[in-house]
């Protein structure tokens, strides 16, 4: 005689809950450029992101579904399709291997982290004041404004300035593209977009 076996409820198993954890969105500040399957390519910033999607605001609207390739500033290269929209731009499913998506935990976890914590990348470069502080900062809405840098590193710099964009702004500092990271009484912080050479930042920058 058959017996019914009853259904036992699905728990959460470690592995589902490891997983989850992995997935787990956070708040970030990066910016980057990514391409549609036209093979135009647009600037972005993500504002927020895990190993399995990230929250992009972009100039143009993608299609649903559209494969779509980004090259973001400390994380690289990610591609994946777009799978809803969003104010201001879209969110994309990434498509990575397990190994890549454990690495990606790890940058985020720095990301989120490196405020709190003063692991501010500028911090592993020497900082020094230019031979001409006189620069100016433009906005993406193409206003600009004239200010002093106090320092600089090959990752970043202080500046004097009236104007405070806010944090996470995209700007132009001299020919190059940073974004804002603090706010200070008379000035602002900005992390330059990549690396700079030290042979070439004081022309660059000024």
């Amino acid at each position: 005689m058959a017996h019914a076996t009853a259904t036992q409820p699905d728990k959460e198993t470690p592995a589902k809950r490891f997983d989850r954890r992995r997935h787990s969105r956070v708040a970030v500040n990066v910016l980057g450029r990514f391409m549609l399957e036209d093979r135009r390519e647009y600037p972005c910033q993500v504002i927020n992101m895990s190993p399995g999607g990230a929250a992009l605001i972009a100039p143009v609207q993608a299609k649903l579904g559209e494969r779509v390739v980004a090259y973001l500033d400390h994380i690289g290269r990610i591609e994946g399709e777009v799978v809803r929209e969003i104010q201001g731009g879209f969110a994309m499913r990434i498509n990575a291997p397990l190994r890549k998506r454990d690495k990606l935990a790890n940058v985020l976890t720095w990301l989120a982290n490196r405020d709190s914590l003063n692991l501010e990348e500028d911090r592993r470069h020497e900082r020094f004041t230019p031979k001409n502080p006189v620069t100016q900062i433009v906005l993406a809405d193409g206003r600009s404004y004239r200010c002093r840098i106090v320092d600089v590193s090959l990752s970043g710099a202080s500046l004097k300035a009236e104007v405070k964009p806010e944090i996470g702004m995209s700007i132009q500092l001299g020919k190059m593209r940073a974004r804002v990271v603090r706010h200070f009484e008379d000035g602002i912080a900005v992390e330059f977009a990549h690396i700079q050479n030290r042979d070439l930042l004081e022309q660059h920058i000024s």
